[in-house]
């Protein structure tokens, strides 16, 4: 199942999930009813967010992103310290980053 797939999917949880929660409501009152469809709604939800983290490669978002993004910097300047050229080596690294998301 794709990423796309999968999102459709979820949507289609959140909409069930909201439109019988609203229903119950109007219909029968029923609280039982009502918090088991919130709870799988929230966890469709939990579960969406898992599975577009884990596909994206990235768990938490833009935190992860900075930290890498540190430690290239680091590296950089360390290469650049020992004498390496630091235009091919920022060349080499925008070449690297544009095929790894052609891939």
């Amino acid at each position: 199942m794709t990423l796309k797939a999968f999102r459709i999917a979820a949507a289609v949880v959140f909409v069930a999930g909201i439109t019988t929660m609203i229903v119950t409501t109007i219909v029968s009152n029923s609280m039982g009813v009502m918090i088991t469809t919130g709870l799988v709604t929230a966890v469709a939800a939990i579960v969406l967010l898992a599975v577009s983290s884990a596909v994206q490669g990235r768990p938490l978002g833009s935190i992860v992103d900075d930290i890498a993004a540190e430690r290239i910097e680091r590296r950089v300047a360390d290469l650049v310290a020992e004498g390496v050229d630091e235009g091919a080596l920022r060349s080499l690294i925008r070449d690297s980053v544009r095929l790894g998301q052609h891939l």
